[in-house]
């Protein structure tokens, strides 16, 4: 998946580069059990000038890093369906959770597909593992982890990516979040989503808003490298967030593509 950004053109998409490295930490007892993989990229729209007429562009897989948003950036406000249920969402929903996942995926991104069982898997152990034992991170924590998944494509160039199939994807993986659609694209923009899987953690400290504080990869596991794949990035930032702990502000990219 990706989205028109500022700096990217017809002829040739220019993306921004922030290497990172992310210093070792604590191993969560998760790493050992997931498996995670490979990253990628989507279509985005862009706005014409013309406003009865919308062009879409599409940007393809590269070897590039997303520039997106700084850390402490205030997750944004969004009122998005979803298309399993019916329901409609919005940031206010997870005000009573310390700490929000996003996650931008999709369907048909084989890079997605690889991480499908796995992100349910991370998604239940943390949502689960947090309410039953959060006396041991924190005594007045009542709530964990709250999760989010977004699907910005455009169905004019992946009709499979589309609610109804959204929606059969949710049912299919049981996914213990919201699967939410994008339709305009415009809450990924806000968000300064490019590509699939990109993943925004954010941490709430009482009343003040959700604030950024992870930005990264799920692991070192590329598809053209023999690095097992386990999520490890990805996890010890949760652990970090829901114990308290300040997560590392230097993070390897999150969209890179070997």
């Amino acid at each position: 998946m990706a989205v028109a950004a500022s700096g990217a053109t017809t002829a040739g998409v220019r993306l921004f580069s922030v290497p990172r490295t992310l210093p070792a930490i604590r191993t969560s007892s998760f790493v050992t059990t997931l498996s995670f993989s490979k990253l990628g990229s989507f279509p985005g729209r862009v706005r014409s000038n013309e406003p009865a007429r919308k062009k879409l562009l599409v940007i393809r897989a590269a070897r590039t890093e997303s520039q997106g948003v700084s850390l402490g950036f205030r997750a944004p406000n969004f009122q998005l369906p979803e298309p399993l249920t019916g329901k409609t969402w919005t940031l206010e929903d997870f005000e009573s959770y310390p700490a929000l996942l996003v996650m931008f995926i999709c369907n048909h991104c084989p890079f997605v597909k690889h991480l499908k069982k796995d992100i349910a898997k991370l998604s239940n152990f943390y949502m689960k593992m947090t309410v039953q034992q959060s006396k041991i991170y924190c005594t007045q924590l009542q709530k964990g982890l709250a999760v989010v998944a977004i699907s910005s494509n455009s169905v004019a160039t992946h009709p499979q990516d589309g609610p109804q199939f959204m929606a059969e994807d949710a049912k299919l993986y049981n996914y213990p979040f919201p699967y939410l659609y994008d339709e305009t694209q415009d809450v990924a923009r806000d968000f300064g989503a490019v590509c699939t899987p990109e993943f925004f953690l954010f941490k709430k400290d009482g009343r003040r808003p959700f604030e950024l504080v992870y930005h990264g990869q799920f692991d070192d596991s590329r598809p053209s490298n023999s690095v097992p794949v386990t999520g490890r990035d990805l996890s010890l930032a949760i652990d970090s967030v829901l114990s308290g702990q300040p997560v590392p502000s230097v993070q390897k990219p999150r969209c890179f593509l070997p």
